[in-house]
């Protein structure tokens, strides 16, 4: 009995703080989504679009849009926005019966979720994210959260991350990326599959712009700037 639980302990606490840990230094070999998109998924593709590289490579522009866009408060929070999420039981207990929902994750919740987890709304997924939300908050920091997101994060139908977005979208590096493609990007990113960034539409034109306004709001905060660093 104790070594049943012992080796449950392991499974569920110290296995997956291993993992997390590993993952500070090394990027993820694939994530459940990815998987799953290479495999055929929900769109039938057996081949992605997917290139991690290091935040200095991503330009000036991508990491503040998708702050500006996903999670103004990520350095102010320890990986949970409470007021984000108490906005959103609000507007989704108003809307009821909508088809558009408002979620109240963090960019560090997405980053847990992305890497370590499947896509769903059941109650032991959001328990599991919570876990791998503290993990990672503790032992990756910031500037490493904010990195893997924005290299495992869906940003097109099959596409995977700012780099590949970059090229399949505008044919460029991330590097090189204006503050409006950037911000054309981010403002995909609540449905980056319904979104088309090549051909966007009028909802998405007037998300761009809102975004844009949100990072230049963004420019001069000195916790922004330093998370992101010098651009090589």
């Amino acid at each position: 009995m104790l070594r049943a639980a012992a080796w449950l302990l392991f499974l569920l606490i110290v296995a997956p703080a291993g993992c997390v840990l590993i993952l500070r230094w090394v990027d993820p070999p694939m994530t459940w989504t990815i998987w799953r998109s290479k495999a055929g998924g929900p769109s039938g593709r057996e081949t992605v679009n997917w290139q991690p590289i290091p935040l200095q490579r991503m330009g000036p522009y991508a990491p503040i849009a998708v702050v500006a866009a996903e999670d103004q408060r990520f350095t102010r929070h320890k990986g949970f926005d409470l007021a984000a999420i108490k906005g959103a039981i609000e507007y989704n207990r108003k809307h009821e019966g909508s088809k558009r929902r408002r979620g109240g994750s963090t960019i560090s919740q997405q980053a847990a979720k992305n890497v370590f987890l499947w896509q769903g709304r059941t109650w032991v997924r959001k328990a599991a994210e919570t876990y791998f939300t503290v993990l990672i908050e503790m032992l990756w920091g910031k500037r490493r959260i904010l990195e893997v997101y924005l290299n495992c994060a869906e940003m097109g139908d099959g596409v995977f991350g700012i780099e590949a977005a970059a090229r399949r979208h505008f044919h460029k590096a991330a590097r090189e990326l204006t503050r409006e493609e950037a911000a054309l990007i981010a403002a995909s990113l609540p449905a980056p599959r319904k979104h088309n960034v090549t051909r966007p539409g009028p909802w998405l034109r007037k998300r761009q712009q809102w975004v844009l306004e949100q990072m230049r709001n963004l420019v001069g905060n000195d916790d922004i700037q330093a998370l992101i660093g010098p651009q090589g």
